[in-house]
């Protein structure tokens, strides 16, 4: 009888942990944010804080990998200083007034829409790695010797590790960033950061 009342019990736990599991959505929704910098180099200083809104989409689920998109709304608040002033050649017309333009510290807002693609790996119990690449349009308001102001797209490469508890799931995501405006504006040189975020999503 104890032996039959004990199995009952251990059913109708799992019964409930797999309803639990399955109640979620394909939906995840949150937030993060994370710094970086440029990589070193004797041409310009950038650094970056940034914040981002993140919406998830599980596409599919397989017995290694699991596969989603995201959508994530990002402000980026930027400083930008030129250090190499023979970056502005002489050519260039007006190269002085730039030189002495360029060569002032600035701040650089930018407001970016990422798509990206994530690949995850679950590791064991709630801990899973995943792989994440991403690109999206992008408006910058400041114009630096190495970007145009206006239209330019932000390509995001990363690596992430995340924690489960229970609806929830903590994020740490280093990555390496790249903007570029695609020869659409005069100067297009762009920008290369090492970032690291921090998020926390909530499955639905």
């Amino acid at each position: 009888m104890a032996r039959k009342l004990l199995l009952g019990l251990l059913f109708a736990l799992t019964a409930k942990m797999m309803a639990q599991k399955e109640a979620y959505s394909r939906y995840s929704v949150g937030f993060s944010y994370g710094f970086g910098s440029e990589f070193n180099n004797r041409n310009y200083t950038f650094t970056n804080d940034f914040y981002k809104l993140q919406l998830c989409y599980e596409l599919k689920e397989t017995k290694r990998f699991e596969y989603a998109i995201l959508f994530q709304p990002e402000i980026n608040f930027g400083k930008h200083q030129l250090l190499n002033l023979y970056f502005v050649k002489p050519d260039d017309s007006d190269f002085e007034e730039k030189r002495e333009k360029y060569l002032k510290l600035k701040d650089v807002r930018e407001y970016v829409l990422n798509i990206g693609f994530l690949i995850r790996k679950p590791v064991s119990g709630q801990f899973s790695a995943y792989l994440l690449a991403s690109i999206g349009p992008m408006v910058t308001d400041t114009e630096t010797e190495r970007m145009s102001k206006g239209f330019a797209f932000a390509d995001v490469l990363a690596v992430g590790f995340t924690i489960d508890c229970n609806r929830f799931r903590f994020d740490i995501r280093p990555s390496l960033r790249h903007v570029s405006n695609a020869g659409l504006g005069s100067n297009n040189a762009g920008y290369n950061t090492k970032n690291i975020e921090f998020g926390i999503l909530c499955r639905l």
